[in-house]
């Protein structure tokens, strides 16, 4: 985990990093199984095995361990160091392993859950999408357009729109795989032609922002 999740502790004695770690991994399990309604802070301390106190004591309040928890399994599958652009790396390495990562990322079994949570309840309750949305896929989408941003300008590839680009770049590694895991339609030979897909959509997505 980064130290970036890492709120300032203040005066007083250091935060226990491994409870802290407890009260992520527990709220992670319980925001899945029960829904983000229906999920307590009693019971995360609980699955946690500490106290209510101490929960709150890491994380202000239930929106801020949610929020907390979506970006801990972000940076568990893409930590940000991952982002990182040398001036000696080759950009289609660099990309490759980012693709990597954000394939296993979006099609793990708690994405693909917690996104089916999401879907469900973005209409009804907009706030929580959106805090979903700022602390999971904005995070995400913002360090690909910075990533992108030093590759135009180190002389990698030519792009005028960071942000742009980077959307293209994600959606062009979701494709159709990722639909077809939300839906529980997806076949045996997924693992064969996700490589496929995460290999060709890179070599794609280079060749359109070659420098000219």
């Amino acid at each position: 985990m980064s130290d970036k999740l890492l709120p300032p502790s203040g005066p007083g004695r250091p935060k226990d990093l491994t409870k802290r770690a407890a009260i992520l991994d527990a709220a992670k399990n319980l925001f899945l199984r029960l829904g983000y309604d229906g999920c307590s802070m009693d019971a995360i301390a609980a699955e946690a095995g500490v106290s209510k106190l101490t929960v709150y004591s890491h994380f202000t309040d239930k929106e801020t361990l949610f929020s907390m928890a979506v970006r801990a399994k972000c940076e568990e599958q893409m930590p940000l160091v991952i982002f990182e652009l040398l001036e000696t790396a080759p950009i289609e390495t660099v990309l490759l392993n980012i693709a990597q990562a954000f394939h296993c990322l979006v099609s793990s079994r708690e994405s693909i859950e917690l996104h089916r949570v999401m879907i469900a309840l973005g209409a009804s309750d907009p706030k929580l999408a959106k805090l979903f949305y700022e602390s999971g896929p904005q995070v995400v989408h913002e360090e690909m357009s910075d990533l992108l941003r030093r590759a135009d300008q180190l002389g990698k590839l030519e792009i005028a729109n960071p942000e742009l680009a980077a959307e293209h770049f994600l959606c062009l590694l979701k494709g159709g795989i990722n639909f077809r895991l939300l839906i529980g339609c997806n076949g045996e030979d997924e693992t064969t032609s996700s490589a496929e897909q995460i290999a060709d959509a890179v070599q794609m997505f280079v060749r359109a922002y070659l420098p000219r």
